[in-house]
């Protein structure tokens, strides 16, 4: 019988250069998972997408974004050495899959990374769109923030199957009917907002009216509290009126002297 030691002897070189390969692979993969760890500490990104759905999803599961990252490029790492050992051995993978499979493999790569980072950037331009609009008392304003977030979803996922070779033109095509359909949907939808927005401009730059002044806005007289883009704020000794601009145009509005 063969002793361990002739066995050994007769494994072709190949199968242990293979081997080293993947030992290799695996020492990279969770180096290169480390590092981009304490990379993306380092540049703040734990900090800068606390709070978005994506993160507080990923911690419900016992993990993070920054940690599903390091493991999609750890996993990435991993897999491109057992490609590479594989072919060493004898076992083209070019061959068996397709010549397709070595270039498919990093463009999947890329699209589940692209998705990601659309999800936290998506949830992030939500955040600001609706911090920048908290103060502004129009109807159906709270839709805007869901609108910026599902057009940044939007890009983020054509980005993503443009990676894996879904055709560009029909992409674009695509992507030009999404904004059409927005700004439709955008001025049938904020059509006050619109109005309001317009007749702010007007308002701001001929002043017809500040704060301080005492205004009377049909059956309503007050003090002009604050006044911006949109609304003009009118408080008196029982309320305060919240009025769109363009309303001011509707109902007219007098100046107390």
């Amino acid at each position: 019988m063969q002793t361990a030691v002739e066995l050994l002897d007769t494994v072709p070189t190949r199968v242990w250069l293979a081997l080293g390969v993947v030992v290799l692979g695996v020492v990279l993969g969770y180096l290169t998972s480390l590092l981009l760890v304490r990379l993306l500490q380092r540049l703040g990104v734990p900090d800068a997408i606390e709070g978005t759905s994506f993160e507080r999803t990923a911690r419900d599961f016992g993990t993070s974004t920054v940690v599903i990252v390091s493991r999609l490029a750890r996993y990435f790492v991993i897999v491109l050495g057992v490609l590479v050992a594989l072919s060493l051995v004898g076992l083209n993978y070019v061959d068996q899959f397709g010549s397709a499979v070595a270039a498919f493999f990093p463009q999947l790569f890329a699209a589940v990374l692209i998705l990601i980072v659309g999800l936290v950037v998506a949830d992030k331009v939500e955040l600001f769109v609706a911090e920048l609009l908290r103060g502004v008392k129009l109807e159906r304003v709270d839709v805007v923030p869901l609108g910026a977030k599902y057009s940044v979803l939007f890009l983020a996922a054509l980005i993503a199957l443009s990676q894996v070779g879904v055709a560009t033109g029909a992409l674009i095509v695509l992507l030009a009917a999404y904004f059409f359909a927005l700004i439709v949907l955008t001025v049938v939808a904020f059509k006050q907002m619109l109005a309001s927005g317009a007749a702010g401009i007007y308002l701001l730059l001929n002043q017809p009216y500040g704060i301080g002044d005492e205004v009377r806005v049909g059956e309503t007289q007050g003090i002009v509290s604050e006044m911006d883009l949109f609304v003009t704020h009118i408080e008196s000794d029982e309320e305060e009126l919240i009025l769109p601009n363009d309303k001011v145009f509707e109902r007219g509005i007098a100046r107390i002297r």
